[in-house]
């Protein structure tokens, strides 16, 4: 059902906590499923230095969340605003279809914490998707597997 490289971030989740004093902090929800993400960002330069997550949700919303924290930590936030949730899907093997939401939520935490950062600095979120954290519940147009 799910990949080996799935049970291992779900087993053993990468940058789990909180950011005391963050730049950025997002949380989406998906009322559908219960699953909430909450994503932590320590930004420096433009770098994001740190990310912590806490996730409330199924194995695949923890291994989602563990693997998009591992795909940002390091880059830019216009690297981190361009990681997708299908980004997330090949990194982590692929999920069960009924699950892929799970990845969208990860995009969305990243996109909504980004945000949060953007806002507080006065930076630009001109090219940041507004979603509502609840997949096919927006009228954004988005580059997403579904």
């Amino acid at each position: 059902m799910y990949s080996e490289v799935v049970m291992d971030h779900f087993a053993n989740p990468r940058n789990v906590g909180v950011i005391e004093n963050p730049d950025g902090v997002g949380q989406v929800g998906n009322a559908k499923c219960g699953d909430i993400m909450k994503i932590y960002l320590k930004i420096e330069n433009e770098t994001i230095v740190d990310v912590k997550f806490q996730t409330f949700g199924c194995a695949a919303a923890i291994a989602s969340s563990s693997m998009a924290t591992e795909m940002i930590k390091g880059k830019s936030v216009d690297e981190a605003l361009a990681i997708t949730n299908k980004a997330v899907l090949e990194a982590l093997q692929g999920l069960p279809p009924a699950k892929i939401h799970c990845s969208l939520l990860a995009e969305e935490a990243i996109h909504a914490a980004i945000m949060d950062y953007r806002l507080k600095t006065g930076g630009s979120v001109d090219n940041i998707r507004k979603c509502d954290g609840c997949c096919n519940a927006c009228d954004i147009e988005h580059d997403h597997v579904v």
